[in-house]
């Protein structure tokens, strides 16, 4: 009987400790938009891991970058990116957070930079798509129409039912005479999501003033 009650107990102290793993799972509390519970696992779990642990510190660093943008709090995306790419300079998952970053503080030239190194690290990632959208507004801002048309073009190359997005490559080839292309896009978001306002008032303009 004794020896019952011994697993029992057993059993269940191990049952605590895996629901608590469970919830300082920092990357289950990203996902789960915990943002500031991810942010202070990722924090104990930087000053815990030593030297030897560089591939899981990167990956704490990755998923405190994540849950600083989530809270939109740019400057320590940048500041912890920063101590991130110190020790590995090549991560192109905290590259690609830091140019958010950068661009929401609206430093568009870091912004860039970051975001074209991205796309030269991990060409087939999962952030490439995003990637190259942000750059198309980098390049609207910059008044670089022909480079945000390339840039939107490739971003809806990868996901080509983004209606928002067909909506600023339309807008980006306006701004620089392309009016036939610019007018099959805006058509393209209407296709996508009828009545959308921006890619109406779109047409509206180049009927106008055609």
């Amino acid at each position: 009987m004794r020896i019952k009650i011994a697993l029992i107990l057993l059993i269940l102290f191990n049952m605590v400790l895996w629901s608590q793993d469970e919830e300082r799972d920092a990357l289950k509390l990203y996902q789960q938009k915990q943002y500031a519970q991810a942010v202070e696992v990722c924090l104990e779990e930087i000053t815990a891991f030593t030297d030897e642990s560089n591939s899981r510190k990167m990956d704490s660093y990755t998923v405190l970058c994540w849950s600083y943008l989530g809270l939109k709090d740019y400057d320590n995306v940048i500041r912890y990116g920063r101590e991130g790419l110190n020790i590995y300079s090549y991560d192109n998952r905290i590259i690609h957070s830091m140019g958010e970053a950068y661009y929401y503080k609206g430093n568009l030239q870091s912004a860039l930079n970051s975001f074209q190194q991205y796309t030269q690290l991990n060409p087939t990632g999962g952030g490439i798509r995003t990637a190259y959208y942000f750059m198309g507004e980098i390049f609207l801002r910059l008044e670089q129409y022909a480079h945000a048309d390339i840039a939107f073009s490739t971003a809806l190359y990868h996901s080509p039912n983004v209606a928002r997005w067909w909506v600023r490559l339309g807008y980006a080839r306006e701004q620089y005479g392309d009016y036939d292309n610019a007018k099959l896009a805006y058509q393209r978001a209407l296709e996508l999501q009828p009545g959308i306002a921006d890619a109406e008032a779109g047409l509206t303009r180049l009927e106008r003033d055609r």
